[in-house]
């Protein structure tokens, strides 16, 4: 079967090792240039839209996990989702590797008999899309994608959710009702906290608590992640829209909009 793929290795012994490998294992598959860390693995992995992506965990820029969920966000959403293996040397990764929708994973150093066994796995993937409609199989991912992010929000549910946001304002420090906040975005080193509040802090503050720090403190009943770099209070949205199928959440007494990344769009389905 014919197939590109992108293989995405910070080390280029290892990187023309896996390649060798995979042209003795499967000759029909065309190999392109390697990306030699996760943020060159999402540039050219959305430029020229690989069949598979063979993606280290550990890379400097991006690690493998984190490039797989850029990419994802990032692909056009008239086609499939390119099929994901995830190369590691720590056997610890393989579990989030899967719960990102990866085909399979390998560990490091990679053994013959188990590439082969991902090769055919990855020809019987490709085979069943092939015959299939473009959204059969894009749904398929998503519904994969969809069952792990509940599972992690279940597994890394907190006892108590967070009740006040605290961010400095100059020599003090501003309390903020969880309630009031509107939505939480990833700005360079801070998050951006935009709150309904017009008083002294005016409607947005800077914390330098890390999204993904602050997703498992929130209350999934009342905050639900958009995108990777965007969080939402339920009670903020006016309505979604959709326009050349992405998805944009419009806020009561907002002018911005936010993006709904593909990963994340499942949440909102007519009642």
């Amino acid at each position: 079967m014919n197939a590109t793929a992108l293989i995405a290795e910070d080390e280029p012994v290892l990187a023309q090792a896996l390649a060798t490998m995979l042209t003795r294992l499967w000759p029909e598959l065309t190999l392109l240039p390697p990306a030699q860390d996760g943020g060159e693995a999402l540039q050219r992995a959305v430029a020229e839209q690989p069949d598979v992506l063979f993606l280290d965990i550990h890379m400097p820029d991006r690690d493998g996990l984190d490039a797989a969920e850029a990419i994802v966000e990032a692909w056009p959403t008239e086609l499939p989702l390119p099929l994901i293996v995830f190369v590691t040397a720590y056997d610890q990764y393989a579990l989030a590797a899967f719960e990102r929708a990866a085909v399979d994973y390998v560990l490091k150093p990679v053994q013959t008999t188990r590439m082969a066994a991902t090769c055919q796995r990855l020809k019987d993937q490709l085979k069943l899309r092939a015959h299939a409609q473009d959204d059969g199989a894009l749904a398929g991912t998503l519904e994969a994608l969809r069952s792990a992010s509940l599972e992690r929000q279940a597994d890394a549910a907190p006892t108590t959710s967070l009740t006040v946001i605290q961010a400095a304002m100059g020599s003090g420090l501003l309390m903020i009702p969880i309630e009031d906040v509107q939505y939480f975005e990833a700005a360079d080193k801070y998050v951006r906290v935009i709150t309904s509040s017009t008083g002294m802090a005016g409607a947005e503050v800077l914390i330098r608590t890390p999204l993904r720090e602050l997703v498992p403190r929130l209350n999934p009943l009342h905050f639900w992640q958009v995108h990777r770099s965007a969080v939402v209070n339920l009670k903020a949205i006016e309505r979604v829209s959709r326009t050349n199928g992405r998805m944009r959440v419009h806020l009561r007494g907002r002018a911005e909009t936010l993006e709904v990344s593909r990963m994340y769009a499942y949440q909102f389905k007519a009642m």
